[in-house]
Formats: structure tokens, C-alpha cells, sequence
């Protein structure tokens, strides 16, 4: 293994979207993640053909029936050995069962304990059940996102679950972990896909105190208000993205489509915009995506093409940046960030559930008549 994190073993009690995204990125970056599956989740698999799960990707999973105490006590003697535990249960479900923070923290006192929710662990909203577009939308992140005269626009979800949800709780584990290293101590990190969304919307509140942006949706400078930062449609039905908002750029963009000799407004009279839009939309129509690519690449326009997932691993720059990796015969993307000396790789393909129950019992010191105790009460499967 290597990356950064080379060194660190998580227990990742297995969940779904933000919580295996937080894990992949752990992974990612050299931590050993030890995935914990539901007993009844297991249900064999080749593991030459590994699921096509991206989010699993990097780690080892061992299947445990979190209502049996053997297997609460096989996952505390996880917590024992290593550095950080992540889950992504409603608020109380991990003190039900057992492993929550008090009893974890009891069995090793420098854990990082991550806990992964919509709402958060308290609040009038924390025992709701929710998913990405709640959290976004009562975050005030959703209402901005869309054209004028139209509804707001989910961003798949990209703010909830991965950004403001798994990348957070990624972020705050590896904060808690510097943490720890100097103090010896652990603590719990409550990452909530709420909190996470309102952060990244945290330049907007600034303009918006400032006066620079309205709450009418598309009508501002980076919501496809401005016509100089919009996608346009080229002639054989794709799409090209400008992003030409310095007056250089502008400038750019107006020469390379044609416009420069033009009596047009002034680039920031926001009366105008609509009017340009259909201006530039005419001249964009006019010729095909890869033509407007071999006119503005290698240009200061701030343009690209506008690529779909299965495009944008062919692409030359991603290629030369090895963007995108195949693991286990999936594209997918590589890594990221980047490390000078230290370089994070994806060091397994995604794992059955249970696919190393034995080996990693092994590892914590359980011989093969334990193991068949535990496998026979039901404890792991």
C-alpha cells in the first residue's frame, strides 16, 4: 500500500452513498480500511470477478451480525488495533447495537470515531429519515441551482452525499487523526450532509451579503445568468462550456467567435445578457463540438468540451494526467489529490461482502476452531 495514510487502519461499518465514499477516499490515500458488511449480506462471490461497486473500491470486508455479541465484540476488537471507525447510522443505532462511541472510545481511548448523517446527530431534524436533496435543500444550497423561470435543478448528488457528506466526514477523520497523534486522545467527528452543503455554498452567502447576488435563480454570474459562463449547444447536438469571465478572457471569446467587430453591450450589463445569450447560442449552432475545440483549445477562452462520463477517460488530458484508472475492469476515476512523494493508488478491486472474514479474524488472533465458533453462533459469516 502507499499514500499519505499508509499506516492507518479504519473499521468501516459498511452503509450506503456518503459513508463508503468517505472509506474510498481513506483508502485511496493508503489507509487500510477494514469494511464491516451485515452477516446477511454475504453471499459468496469469485473474487477473479469483483463487484463493479467503485465506492468499495481499496479494502477488505468481513461479515458480522452486529445483533449477535459475539459479533459486537468481534468489531471492538477491531476498534482495538486501529486508528479511526467510521458509520453512518441514525442517531442512536450505533449505542443500540453496541459500538458507539462510548464503548468504543472505552476500548481504545486515541480513536477517531466519524459519524456519518443527513441532519446530524441532534436537532429537530436528526431522527428524519432524508436523502441528498433534503439536506441540500433545507442547507440553502438547492434553492440557487437552476435556470431563471424554472425550478431548482438537483446536481445529481454530487453536494450532499460526496461533497458536503463523505468528502466532510474524510476531511474531519483525517483532522482528528493529526489531532490524536499529538494528544493521544480521541474524539467523535459528527459529519452531516447539512452542515457539509451550507459550507460549500459559503462564497454565495458572501456575495449575497454584499449585494453581488440575488435569490432570483438564473439571473447571476455563475448560475447561467451571464452569458459569458454557460453551455452552449454546437451543430451536431453537444455541448461546449464557456467560462470567460475576466474581461481578458471576454475579450478572447469574443475574437474567437467572431464577435469582436460587433457593437455588442458591455460584457456586464446584466439587462443585456439574455440578448447576448441568443447571440453567441446562433454562433455556437453554427459548427460542431471537436471544430470549436480545435478553435479554443490551447486558448485563454476558459473553454471545454462538454464530455460525458464514458468520454472523459478518453480525452488527451486526461489520459496524459491519468485521470482515470481501470481496476478490476472498470474505469473509473484515479486517486486524487496528488502527493509529491507519497503516491495514493488504489491497491484492490471492490470486495465480495465477507470475502476476508477469515483472514482478518486471523489477524486479530483467532484460530480456526474460534473462527468456526463464531461462523457456527452466527457471529460472522
Amino acid at each position: 500500500m502507499s499514500g499519505p495514510l499508509q499506516g492507518v487502519r479504519v473499521v468501516e461499518v459498511a452503509g450506503i452513498g456518503p459513508g463508503p465514499f468517505a472509506a474510498m477516499m481513506l483508502a485511496d490515500m493508503g489507509a487500510e480500511v477494514i469494511r464491516v458488511d451485515r452477516a446477511q449480506a454475504v453471499r459468496g462471490g469469485d473474487p477473479a470477478r469483483p463487484p463493479m461497486d467503485v465506492l468499495a473500491r481499496g479494502r477488505r470486508s468481513i461479515g458480522v451480525d452486529l445483533k449477535n455479541p459475539d459479533g459486537v465484540e468481534t468489531v471492538l476488537r477491531l476498534v482495538e488495533g486501529s486508528q479511526a471507525l467510521i458509520e453512518g447510522f441514525r442517531p442512536g443505532v450505533a449505542e443500540r447495537l453496541g459500538i458507539g462511541p462510548q464503548e468504543c472510545l472505552a476500548r481504545n481511548p486515541a480513536l477517531v470515531y466519524g459519524r456519518m448523517t443527513g441532519w446530524g446527530q441532534d436537532g429537530p431534524y436528526a431522527s428524519m429519515a432524508g436523502h441528498d436533496i433534503n439536506y441540500i435543500a433545507l442547507a440553502g444550497t438547492l434553492h440557487p441551482i437552476g435556470r431563471a423561470g424554472g425550478p431548482p435543478v438537483p446536481p445529481l448528488n454530487l453536494v450532499g452525499d460526496f461533497g458536503g457528506g463523505g468528502m466532510l466526514l474524510a476531511f474531519g477523520v483525517a483532522c482528528g487523526l493529526l489531532e490524536a497523534g499529538r494528544t493521544g486522545q480521541g474524539q467523535v467527528v459528527d459529519a452531516a450532509m447539512v452542515d457539509g452543503a451550507a459550507v460549500l455554498a459559503a462564497m454565495f452567502h458572501g456575495f449575497t451579503a454584499s449585494g453581488i447576488w440575488t435569490e432570483e435563480r438564473g439571473t447571476n454570474l455563475l448560475d447561467t445568468g451571464a452569458h459569458f459562463y454557460d453551455v452552449y449547444e454546437t451543430a451536431d447536438a453537444r455541448f461546449v462550456s464557456i467560462g470567460s469571465i475576466e474581461p481578458q478572457f471576454y475579450a478572447e471569446l469574443l475574437r474567437l467567435t467572431g464577435l469582436e467587430g460587433e457593437d455588442l453591450p458591455h460584457q456586464m450589463d446584466r439587462s443585456q445578457w439574455a440578448a447576448l445569450k441568443e447571440r453567441l447560442a446562433a454562433v455556437f449552432r453554427t459548427k460542431t463540438r471537436d471544430e470549436w475545440c480545435s478553435i479554443m483549445e490551447g486558448t485563454d477562452v476558459c473553454f471545454a468540451p462538454v464530455l460525458s462520463l464514458s468520454e472523459a477517460p478518453a480525452h488527451p488530458h486526461n489520459q496524459a494526467r491519468r485521470t482515470f484508472v481501470e481496476v478490476g475492469g472498470v474505469v473509473q476515476p484515479a486517486p486524487a489529490p496528488r502527493f509529491s512523494r507519497t503516491e495514493p493508488s488504489v491497491d484492490r478491486p471492490p470486495a465480495h461482502a465477507g470475502q476476508h472474514t477469515d483472514e482478518i479474524l486471523a489477524e486479530l488472533g483467532l484460530d480456526e476452531a474460534d473462527i468456526a465458533k463464531l461462523r457456527a453462533a452466527g457471529a460472522v459469516a
